[in-house]
């Protein structure tokens, strides 16, 4: 995973970037010339039933045999059994796995995250919720100024998606959670409230969520940023 936050920083390309992976990421297998795809808007699937005179009834079939799973409304993946981290991204952009998952992901927190897949976004003004097969996917606002750091492209068998890095899932949780009052208060939360361990905490980039911190406007990020420089 090569971080490409330095990559992100002017907004404008950063949103540039995602809308070529949105293009790009439906073609990923090539067998004897013929392109798979593995997911699937309506249009593409309208494109290659389009014999059918009922395209939508077809659908259903396909849905119904397994062949396809629904994730969201106009949107389906073709493996069944593929990561569902992997589409995170996909059924709700622009976006990036971040808050608990990743939290959980790198062991910074003891509580073990299956299928539920949280992520952080922007301009949607209120938490997004999707169930499918694949598991629960939560979508929730940071600041635009946040937004571009902290983020790992990723790519396995195929796939590609984004993910924060420990320390941007460090602030992005922090911003999400009331208010926290005084050092002592911050302590409280990061070592007894998520039960997360001191040295892990340390072991990682203290500069890094230092700066990001002071891209959310926020009296948790500010408060945090205080406490690290105040420990470290």
């Amino acid at each position: 995973m090569n971080s490409f936050r330095k990559l992100v920083t002017n907004r404008i390309l950063f949103h540039k970037m995602l809308d070529l992976l949105q293009k790009v990421v439906y073609a990923v297998h090539i067998d004897r010339r013929v392109v798979y795809f593995v997911i699937l808007t309506f249009d593409m699937l309208a494109d290659k039933y389009k014999e059918y005179s009922d395209i939508k009834g077809k659908i259903r079939r396909e849905v119904a045999a397994g062949n396809l799973v629904h994730l969201r409304h106009g949107l389906y993946e073709t493996d069944p059994h593929v990561d569902g981290s992997y589409l995170a991204c996909w059924i709700c952009s622009p976006s990036y796995l971040s808050f608990d998952y990743v939290l959980s992901y790198y062991n910074l927190i003891p509580e073990a995250v299956i299928r539920n897949f949280s992520s952080a976004t922007f301009h949607k003004r209120k938490m997004k919720l999707f169930i499918n097969n694949f598991g629960n996917y939560r979508y929730r606002d940071v600041p635009d100024e946040a937004y571009p750091y902290g983020i790992n492209l990723c790519s396995h068998d195929g796939y590609k998606y984004m993910m924060a890095t420990p320390e941007k899932a460090i602030c992005d949780k922090l911003y999400t959670l009331p208010p926290i009052h005084g050092l002592k208060g911050m302590w409280y939360m990061l070592f007894e409230d998520l039960r997360m361990d001191e040295d892990d905490l340390f072991a990682l980039n203290v500069n890094d969520m230092i700066e990001y911190a002071g891209k959310y406007h926020s009296l948790n990020l500010d408060l945090f940023a205080k406490f690290l420089i105040k420990s470290f």
